[in-house]
């Protein structure tokens, strides 16, 4: 049971917790269930294969786009406001997409709703750390991991199974109604953590919101070498399976000829994985520190990305790519709510403009990044993909360990001060 730190009931907290994750897993089902159906999209709209992974690639834009002004504007509102702002923002873009007759506004669409997973990531996230403890937020961020990943689990096989039957049109309907309900569960339910008194006697006070205070905020966070090195890090980390959620239909489906449930299928054991791996963070959170999970997570990352670079240059062959990012994946469902844990209290500014900033690094290495990797071919063949994608998780290895060093020689000379 997660004891809340609020003033509010366990049921209370349950429902907040249920609904929060909710909202979460309908913004990466827009994604994940769409995804196998933008072949159809572009020939509806009458466009070109290359806007297949721009579908992502603006939804992520979006995302990051307004992060910046989302989490101090949480900071200084509160958190509740913000993500019932963001949630009916991305049920009325959802319900808007189904009229569209091209492509281009189709990709303007998608990168509103996108915003709707920036105050997932700046408004939802900050106030799960604020209303439980250390452990228990760690344990809950991976859970909220496991059913968000549902979607990228079930969503391509649900999607193809779902398309079968309904068009891209009355799933976006779909999605808009179940985003509504969410707006007034949340409604309801959501409790506010900014200038309440806390059951440990402590109190998070409201941030003024003002320019100079942003822009002075936002340069102490520029100027920290631990917030920018974690929020590269956890974009460069996460890049290969993002790309790989939006290249999979071009590589599977356009180029190998697979059919829409194999595709689906294929995902699978990558998703499965990192669901495995965030379990397993839930299991370990209390028992070890997270610098400790941090570190073992590199591991199963680096093996299994090298694994699969390795075996698929030399079967070219779609099990041994897989084979290595499901080992990955196991690696990066224990990275990704460490880091992110690490990287959120390394600065003692409002904890939404530290979460903005992180939102905006990852989101734009993984917008940025996979618009990068499809442009130089990462779409083109498996070896192309896995060429692209050893880049920038070696390079995420290399600053994860140079903070750990960090880390290390300042406590060594705190130590040494002492005596």
């Amino acid at each position: 049971m997660y004891n809340s730190l609020l003033p509010v009931s366990s049921r209370h907290a349950l429902f907040f917790c249920l609904f929060l994750s909710t909202f979460e897993l309908l913004t990466y089902v827009a994604s994940d269930v769409v995804m196998p159906g933008m072949l159809t999209v572009i020939k509806d709209l009458n466009a070109q294969p290359h806007y297949v992974p721009w579908s992502l690639n603006a939804y992520l834009l979006g995302g990051v786009s307004f992060q910046w002004l989302i989490g101090p504007a949480s900071d200084r509102f509160g958190r509740r406001p913000l993500l019932l702002i963001g949630c009916a923002l991305f049920s009325v873009s959802c319900l808007a997409t189904p009229w569209v007759d091209n492509i281009q506004v189709f990709t303007l669409l998608r990168f509103i709703q996108g915003i709707g997973l920036g105050f997932v990531v700046v408004v939802s996230y900050p106030a799960l750390q604020e209303a439980f403890n250390e452990s228990d937020a760690i344990r809950l961020i991976a859970l909220f991991a496991n059913i968000a990943l549902l979607s990228p689990l079930f969503g391509p096989l649900v999607g193809s199974v779902v398309l079968a039957y309904l068009s891209w049109r009355t799933l976006f309907i779909a999605i808009a109604l179940m985003a509504g309900l969410t707006w007034f569960g949340l409604l309801r339910w959501m409790p506010e953590t900014i200038g309440v008194v806390r059951e440990d006697g402590s109190k998070i006070e409201c941030q003024p919101l003002e320019v100079k205070t942003l822009a002075r905020a936002y340069g102490d966070l520029l100027t920290n070498p631990r917030c920018i090195s974690g929020s590269v890090a956890l974009g460069l980390v996460g890049l290969p399976l993002m790309a790989w959620i939006a290249l999979s239909p071009l590589l599977l489906v356009h180029h190998l000829k697979m059919s829409m449930l194999e595709y689906a299928l294929w995902q699978l054991p990558v998703f499965a994985a990192l669901i495995a791996g965030n379990i397993v963070l839930n299991f370990t959170a209390e028992k070890f520190k997270p610098e400790q999970l941090l570190y073992f997570s590199l591991s199963p990352i680096f093996i299994g990305i090298m694994l699969a670079l390795v075996m698929t240059l030399i079967w070219q062959n779609i099990i041994a790519l897989i084979i290595g990012m499901a080992i990955y994946a196991f690696g990066l469902g224990i990275c990704n709510a460490t880091l992110y844990r690490l990287t959120l209290f390394s600065s003692e500014h409002g904890k939404g403009s530290v979460s903005a900033m992180i939102g905006m690094i990852s989101v734009a290495i993984f917008s940025l990044g996979g618009a990068l990797m499809a442009g130089l071919g990462a779409g083109d063949s498996l070896s192309a993909y896995i060429i692209a994608a050893t880049i920038p998780m070696l390079a995420a290895l290399f600053i994860i360990v140079n903070i750990f060093t960090r880390q290390k020689r300042s406590k060594t000379k705190i130590t040494a001060s002492g005596h």
